[in-house]
Order: C-alpha cells, then sequence, then structure tokens
C-alpha cells in the first residue's frame, strides 16, 4: 500500500509539471518528454482493482432542472392548470408504478416501450407509460361513471430520446379527461377548445390541430381492402407520415407488413388529403367511403364537431387531416394533435409542422377493460406535451437574453449600520408572519452596498432599510431597486405599502 501511495503522489507531481509546461507554453520536445515520464509512471501504477470509476450524470433520458428552469416549468404548469380549472375539473392522482397486466395490451406497437420492475413480493409491476390508462384502472376500481379530472404527472419510456426536441424517458403529462354519457361532440369540442386556450396563452407561435377519427380509418382501410389483422399495424405505419414521405411509408405497409401494393395505393389516394368541413362533406359523398357505416358515424360526428368548433372560434386553427392516426389501441373515435408550425421560407409554402406539443381522442372501450362486468364510461380527452414546450420556452429566453427571477421575494430587510442584526431580524418575522415573502443576509453587519447588490442580481424589487434614525423615528425607509426612489413608511402601514407595490404578478414568459 505504501509504494502505491508513493507512486500516486509522483503521479500527481508529474502530472502537475506536464500542465505547467503547458501554460508556460515550453518546446513540444519538452512536454512531450515529460508526458512520456507520466505515462511510464502510470504504467508503474497500473489499474486499482479496488476502485471502480464512477461517471456522475443522470440516467440517460432523463435531467436535471436549475432554479432557472423550474421558474419557467412553474409558469407554463401555472398556465395550464388556471386553464383546466377555468373549466371545472377536478384533479387525482395515481401510483407511478402499476400492475403490469394493468398496462399490457392498451399501446399497441408502443408495449416494448414499458418499463418493466423486478418482481416485488409476488407483484410483477410496471411503471406507468401514460396517465390515461392509469385514469380508465381508477374509473372502474371505485365504479365512477361521471367525473371531468386533470391530472400532471411523470410517466416513464423505454424510448431512444433526443432532449433537444424535448424527448424524454422520465418526463410530465399534463392530462385533462371527461368520463361520462352526454351529448355527442360537446365533451370533444370542449377539449379541443382547452387545446387552444393553453397554446395560445403561452404564445409559442402559431399552431395547428390536426383532427381524424379512428372509425374513419378502420373504414378506410376496409374499403381499401386491408385484412382486419393488419389494421392496427397499418395505423402506425399511416401514423408516420408527418415525419415522412408516403413512399417510404408505403415500402414499410408493401415491404416490411406484406400488404399489397394496389392495397397500399388506395390507401395513399386518402391518407394524403387535409382540409376542413369541406372535406368532410366532400367524403360523406365519396361512393366507397359512405357506404361503409364505421366511416359514415365518424364523419358524421365530425361535421357536428366542426358546427361547435366554429361557435367556440376555433375552426380556423383545426384541419381534417386523414393521415392523422395515433398509434395507440385504445382509441375508438375523434383523435387530434396540435403542431407548431414554422413559418414559410417562400411565399406559397404550406408552413412546416415542428412536431406535437399536445394530443388526444375518445376513448370509450378502455374504462370496460377493467369492469368485471364490462360496463363501458366513454371517455375524451387531451394530452399537452410539456417537455416540448418547456424546450421552446427555454430556447426563446436564451435567445432574447431575458432574464428570469427564480424566486418571489417581494422585500430585502437590509441595515445602514452596524449592530442592527436583531432589529432586522425582528422586522422580517414581522413581515414573514403578515404574509410578505421577505429576505435578509445571514451576516452580522453587512455593507448596504452588498444588501443592494444582492436585491439587483435576484430581481428583488425593495429593501427595507432601517437605521438608527428610522428606529428613533418610528418608520423604514423604503427603497424601490429599480428607480433608487426612497420614503419613509411608519412600522406599521409597511406590509399595506409593500403589497400595494408588488401587486403585479411576475412575468417570465
Amino acid at each position: 500500500m505504501a509504494e502505491r501511495a508513493a507512486l500516486e503522489e509522483l503521479v500527481r507531481l508529474q502530472g502537475e509539471r506536464v500542465r505547467a509546461l503547458k501554460q508556460q507554453k515550453a518546446k513540444a520536445e519538452k512536454i512531450e518528454e515529460e508526458v512520456a515520464k507520466l505515462l511510464k509512471l502510470k504504467a508503474q501504477l497500473g489499474p486499482d482493482e479496488g476502485k471502480q470509476k464512477f461517471v456522475l450524470k443522470t440516467p440517460k433520458g432523463t435531467r436535471d432542472y436549475s432554479p432557472r428552469q423550474m421558474a419557467v416549468r412553474e409558469k407554463v404548469f401555472d398556465v395550464i392548470i388556471n386553464c383546466f380549472k377555468r373549466h371545472g375539473a377536478e384533479v387525482i392522482d395515481t401510483p407511478v408504478f402499476e400492475l403490469k397486466e394493468t398496462l399490457t395490451g392498451k399501446y399497441g406497437e408502443d408495449s416494448k416501450l414499458i418499463y418493466d420492475l423486478k418482481d416485488q413480493g409476488g407483484e410483477l409491476l410496471s411503471l406507468r407509460y401514460d396517465l390515461t390508462v392509469p385514469f380508465a384502472r381508477y374509473l372502474a376500481m371505485n365504479k365512477l361513471t361521471n367525473i371531468k379530472r386533470y391530472h400532471i404527472a411523470k410517466v416513464y419510456r423505454r424510448d431512444n430520446p433526443a432532449m433537444t426536441r424535448g424527448r424524454y424517458r422520465e418526463f410530465y403529462q399534463c392530462d385533462f379527461d371527461i368520463a361520462g354519457q352526454f351529448d355527442s361532440m360537446i365533451p370533444d369540442a370542449e377539449c379541443l377548445k382547452i387545446m387552444c386556450e393553453i397554446l395560445s396563452s403561452l404564445q409559442l407561435g402559431n399552431f395547428l390541430v390536426k383532427v381524424n377519427d379512428r372509425r374513419i380509418l378502420d373504414g378506410m382501410f376496409a374499403i381499401c381492402g386491408v385484412p382486419d389483422s393488419k389494421f392496427r399495424t397499418i395505423c402506425s405505419s399511416v401514423d408516420k407520415l408527418d415525419k415522412v414521405s408516403w413512399e417510404e411509408v408505403k415500402n414499410e405497409m408493401v415491404g416490411e407488413k406484406g400488404l399489397a401494393p394496389e392495397v397500399a395505393d388506395r390507401i395513399g389516394d386518402y391518407v394524403q388529403q387535409h382540409g376542413g368541413v369541406s372535406l368532410v362533406e366532400q367524403l360523406l359523398h365519396d361512393p366507397k367511403l359512405s357506404q361503409n357505416k364505421q366511416a359514415l358515424e365518424g364523419l358524421g360526428d365530425l361535421k357536428l364537431l366542426f358546427q361547435y368548433l366554429t361557435l367556440f372560434g376555433i375552426a380556423d386553427k383545426i384541419s381534417f387531416d386523414l393521415s392523422l392516426a395515433r398509434g395507440l389501441d385504445y382509441y375508438t373515435g375523434v383523435i387530434y394533435e396540435a403542431v407548431l408550425l414554422q413559418t414559410p421560407v417562400r411565399a406559397g409554402e404550406e408552413p412546416l409542422g415542428m412536431g406535437s406539443v399536445a394530443a388526444g381522442g375518445r376513448y370509450d372501450g378502455l374504462v370496460g377493460m377493467f369492469d368485471p362486468k364490462g360496463r363501458k364510461v366513454p371517455c375524451v380527452g387531451l394530452s399537452i406535451g410539456v417537455e416540448r414546450i418547456f424546450s421552446i420556452v427555454e430556447q426563446r429566453l436564451e435567445a432574447l437574453e431575458e432574464k428570469v427571477r427564480t424566486t418571489e421575494t417581494q422585500v430585502l430587510v437590509a441595515s445602514a449600520q452596524k449592530k442592527l442584526l436583531e432589529e432586522r431580524l425582528k422586522l422580517v418575522s414581522e413581515l414573514w408572519d403578515a404574509g410578505i415573502k421577505a429576505e435578509l443576509l445571514y451576516k452580522k453587519n453587512p455593507k448596504l452596498l452588498n444588501q443592494l447588490q444582492y436585491c439587483e442580481e435576484a430581481g428583488i424589487p425593495l429593501v427595507a432599510i432601517i437605521g438608527e434614525q428610522e428606529l428613533k423615528d418610528g418608520v423604514i425607509k423604503l427603497r424601490s431597486v429599480a428607480s433608487r426612489e426612497e420614503v419613509d413608511v411608519r412600522r406599521e402601514d409597511l406590509v399595506e405599502e409593500i403589497k400595494k407595490r408588488t401587486s403585479q404578478p411576475l412575468c417570465i414568459c
């Protein structure tokens, strides 16, 4: 052990010698000579079997959030939660893991992305993949047939992460769902209204909500000649049309999934169409599609949906898009997805989609899968893709070099002279008891300049300054950090004066 310690010390000293030579910009030959000595010493040292190399990092597809990033997140969450509450939603929570059988068979081809946990005391468990299946389990378990709820929590997917585009393995979902038997398309229209309200409030730029119906898709597959057994797998191929070309999707259908080329061509004639209510009308009179009962029901509901969306004032944000498929198995009716639009480079070009930031749809059969008697509870909902939204807001703030406040402190209690710690402690306690967000520096005799500089750096708008003269006069000197204006305020009036001056909400985005 002593020999190893001596060698380690020699390696350390030789490393310092090499670093010093590099800093002094010594001759290359001299540096190479010393590096060779260092490598020789390291070779003598050999590997330390007792020590394992430990890389300090977060697991793949996860991240830490700094105070600045958390301030942005809280602001985004506030906008979303206020909207959900404005529409009358209650809040629930469910466990972060579920019985494996609860999640099995609900996500189609995405089931492979579920994180399974090791056997824990006789129960096979998995981390939740979304908040919708746990919500359906909650409804069935509690025999609920009617609820409007929101749920904001983390979910987990064993996906290939793309951190810069807001795709993680651990991420938040913000869900809003309406469960219950109601008249057709009224709850669905409200979900789309909520989606538009949130995206407009967050000021992310132009967006478009694509709408389709699983019944239209299934009817279309049937008339095009897709075998029943291939509906779901062909559906997941069609869902890729927002990312890859039709030719690539067709090659996947024919080459990988064994679909006849002429069937794929017939599908292509439909799924490359998008528009508004006029396209719905056109397809209602399509000689083949109008003969399919499922498709006809879906088109009828979409026509009604567009009437309600017009009344809500959001029809111009909605596009009926036959390529929208939403790969999840549990959808049964209307489906939708919101994408942000990039401004066209040239005049006359269509805006480009930047990826989904919200999605949802109707799932009338999911609760029945958990009910012992198979009783169905119709449900419709939406999920806001907050991670992608966080990435966009963060990038925007960095581009604007905008300062983000990470605390909500209204006032710093400061002193202008020495030996006033006790008075500062008394005053800050009075302010805390009155509900004022206040701080003080943890020094007995801080310099006034240091206290004012702290306010500048932290974005604290006010300073309550105590001095010997102020104590005699029964006043506190209240200083505005921005304008540097100072006023004497009677101690008993201080709380109201601070509230009056800091009543404006703090905006960070």
